[in-house]
C-alpha cells in the first residue's frame, strides 16, 4: 500500500540563495511564501547528520497556481560539503511550462536573466498527449531548468 502524501516543495541548494531567489523571481515571477528561514540546532544536525548545520533561505510561490501549492525552496547551508547529502549541490530539473505561443520568447528573456542554454530548442510529438516544444538550461548556479510548451 502506498503511503499517503502530498508533494509540499522542491528545495534547490545554493551557494548564494539571494542571487538565486532573485533570478526565478525575475525570470518566472515567483515571489516570496512566508519570510526568510534561518534554521540551526539539534534537529537540524540529527536529519542531516551534519554538525553544526546552519542554513538560510525561502519558499518561492511558483507562477501559475493559488496559495495552498508546492513552493521552490531555496536555500544556502554555511558550509557546503560537495558530495555529502543533504547539503551538497546536486543538479536537479526545474520544468516550467511556457504560456506563450512559443518556447522562443521565454528563452530570449531568459538570456537577458543570466540563464545558460543546454542544448536548442526541440520539437517531438507525444502519443496521447500533443506536441511538445522544449528546451534545458541551466540557471546562475548550474541547475537545469526545462521551458515546456505543449501544443
Amino acid at each position: 500500500m502506498p503511503i499517503r502524501a502530498k508533494y509540499v516543495h522542491t528545495n534547490l541548494i545554493a551557494r548564494d540563495w539571494k542571487r538565486l531567489v532573485q533570478f526565478y523571481s525575475d525570470l518566472f515571477g515567483c515571489i516570496p511564501k512566508g519570510s526568510e528561514r534561518d534554521m540551526s540546532g539539534a534537529w537540524l544536525d540529527q536529519v542531516t547528520s551534519l554538525r553544526n548545520a546552519h542554513l538560510r533561505g525561502v519558499h518561492l510561490s511558483l507562477p501559475g497556481y493559488g496559495d495552498d501549492v508546492p513552493t521552490l525552496e531555496i536555500f544556502s547551508y554555511r558550509q557546503l560539503v560537495e558530495g555529502k547529502m543533504p547539503n551538497c549541490k546536486p543538479v536537479r530539473v526545474c520544468p516550467y511550462r511556457v504560456c506563450g505561443r512559443r518556447c522562443e520568447p521565454g528563452v530570449a528573456s531568459a538570456d537577458r536573466s543570466r540563464w545558460r542554454r543546454g542544448g536548442e530548442i526541440a520539437t517531438t510529438q507525444v502519443d496521447s498527449v500533443g506536441v511538445l516544444r522544449v528546451v534545458y538550461a541551466r540557471d546562475p548556479e548550474g541547475n537545469i531548468i526545462e521551458l515546456q510548451k505543449w501544443n
